[in-house]
């Protein structure tokens, strides 16, 4: 049961630096709470030809691009041929993935972007992973904890509960969230789908399934 919210289902878990760690969790929401301890662990490691560790824990590739009005908070891996625009806000624990994009004014916190991912313009990801490819459209956001400050339920097949009061959304490879969404606390968007410009999302969304804004579902090849 369950089965399209685990880590293999949603993503290809060679296409990040976290890989070997998300693949030691059923769920990837469970995987939220070792990022910190992750970046601590995988820092050291990294081949000092490739990256720098520009600060204290903060890892950065030489062949990535980080503008000068960027904000990297440790600790922080930045792998190779990234870019961190200008004014993007990096609060710490995060992996951003080769040839990943963060772009101006985006804040990111304890998360995990996969290689080819793409936050690009005025974007809030927090207590999230996001697949390989995955895309978030100007505006779109995550929200991470509930109005009520309740422990969060993953409401998929089953109701899953998770023990955490903050999860913002699992973004599954190849997934593209529109303009200005708002994926709501526990979202879950599966590899493929597509989430329409201004959309709320709450829930599990399948892959390959498109979420209009009146909150309708169809699958792709329909």
């Amino acid at each position: 049961m369950n089965d399209e919210l685990t880590c293999s289902a949603l993503f290809d878990l060679n296409e990040t630096i976290a890989g070997e760690y998300l693949a030691s969790f059923r769920y990837p929401w469970e995987a939220l709470g070792g990022i910190h301890d992750l970046i601590l662990a995988i820092g050291p490691t990294l081949d000092p030809e490739i990256y720098e560790e520009r600060e204290e824990h903060v890892w950065i590739a030489k062949s990535a691009k980080v503008f000068p009005s960027a904000y990297i908070g440790a600790p922080c891996i930045i792998c190779e041929d990234a870019q961190v625009r200008h004014c993007a806000f990096i609060r710490g624990d995060a992996i951003v993935g080769k040839g990943s994009v963060v772009g101006n004014s985006c804040e990111l916190k304890n998360v995990i972007l996969f290689n080819k991912c793409e936050v690009p313009h005025f974007n809030y990801v927090g207590d999230s992973i996001l697949g390989f490819h995955a895309h978030m459209g100007a505006g779109a956001i995550t929200s991470n904890i509930k109005a009520d400050r309740k422990n969060i339920v993953i409401r998929g097949d089953e109701r899953i509960e998770t023990g955490r009061r903050k999860i913002g959304a699992i973004i599954g490879d190849w997934a593209e969230i529109g303009c200005n969404a708002v994926l709501n606390p526990g979202t879950v968007v599966g590899r493929h789908a597509m989430v329409y410009p201004t959309t709320c999302v709450r829930g599990v969304l399948a892959e390959d399934i498109i979420m209009r804004q009146d909150n309708s579902i169809l699958r792709k090849h329909e």
